[in-house]
């Protein structure tokens, strides 16, 4: 492997921490012995194609620097290719990079483990979740989870995770089942009133919310969490549950498991690593092996 590796930063995450970790991430890497480039963009789109070109040229290993919304931008350069994905998890999530056992918030601790990981080859492939052309390593989101999303991401203040506790109150209030048709793998379409359906690669969302908790991988399959038709009363008993996973036992949570899903609602975003992927119908599959990760 040579030595050459790339941090991709964004100088935004998690209100500035982005372009503060980058500095320790980057004194960690060099002290080890490896050669630092690193590359910005002046939005998301130039900083994929400067990541993609990175890797087409070579480089060593792709580091991202950021949130979870970062590390989805940096899946889209290193996908389906043999170049090894680092994370320098400094974000608001942070999901993804819990996933693989990764530090979080800890810039100099998360570059000394990636520097020792890929001198020592610890380097391991994991599946991907695949919808068109995008790609993601955490959960994909529809439903009232989305809805939450979606008003949280048209509200200007306040900042950081208050403001999405303010758009789910809101959107509880508003909040009715919907109508979903579920296909798993090759079976019959299946006819649902649901709360929220997650497709999960790993194992949660919203920084911690281990929303499909049985989540693996590295196993060729999702875990897709149904959640009911349930009352408002009964989904705020349920949904604090969710931090510890044991919502799966509650009677109005279904698990099921399946390599590729299709799910339709009406008016309804998906969201996949937090970010929009676009409106239902959408069509999930598990790539396995889809990545190349660095990792404890």
């Amino acid at each position: 492997m040579t030595s050459e590796i790339t941090l991709f930063v964004n100088p935004t995450a998690g209100r500035g921490r982005g372009a503060r970790a980058a500095q320790p991430a980057a004194s960690a890497l060099r002290a080890a012995g490896f050669s630092v480039r690193t590359v910005l963009g002046e939005d998301a789109a130039d900083a994929l194609v400067r990541a993609r070109a990175a890797v087409e040229a070579g480089t060593g290993a792709l580091i991202a620097v950021g949130g979870d919304g970062m590390a989805n931008l940096a899946l889209r350069a290193v996908a389906g290719t043999r170049t090894p994905l680092g994370l320098v998890a400094v974000g608001t999530g942070n999901d993804f990079a819990r996933a693989l056992g990764l530090p979080v918030r800890e810039p100099a601790a998360a570059g000394r483990m990636i520097a020792d990981a890929l001198k020592c080859e610890r380097i391991r492939d994991i599946d991907l979740g695949q919808v068109g052309d995008r790609w993601f390593g955490t959960v994909l989101a529809s439903g009232f989870d989305s809805r939450v999303n979606d008003r949280g991401n048209r509200m200007r203040r306040p900042a950081g995770r208050l403001k999405y506790d303010l758009a789910m109150l809101a959107e509880l209030a508003a909040f009715r089942p919907l109508a979903y048709r579920i296909r798993l793998d090759d079976g019959e379409v299946r006819e649902i009133e649901a709360t929220l359906v997650a497709v999960g690669n790993g194992s949660s969302y919203g920084g911690g919310m281990r929303i499909c908790p049985g989540a693996d991988p590295t196993d060729g399959m999702f875990d897709i969490t149904v959640v009911g038709d349930c009352s408002r009363t009964t989904l705020l008993r349920v949904f604090p549950r969710v931090y510890r996973g044991t919502h799966v036992d509650h009677p109005k949570v279904t698990v099921l498991r399946a390599a590729r899903v299709e799910i339709a609602a009406e008016d309804v975003t998906g969201y996949a690593d937090g970010e929009p992927l676009g409106p239902l119908p959408l069509t999930a599959r598990c790539v396995r092996g889809g990545v190349r990760v660095v990792g404890p």
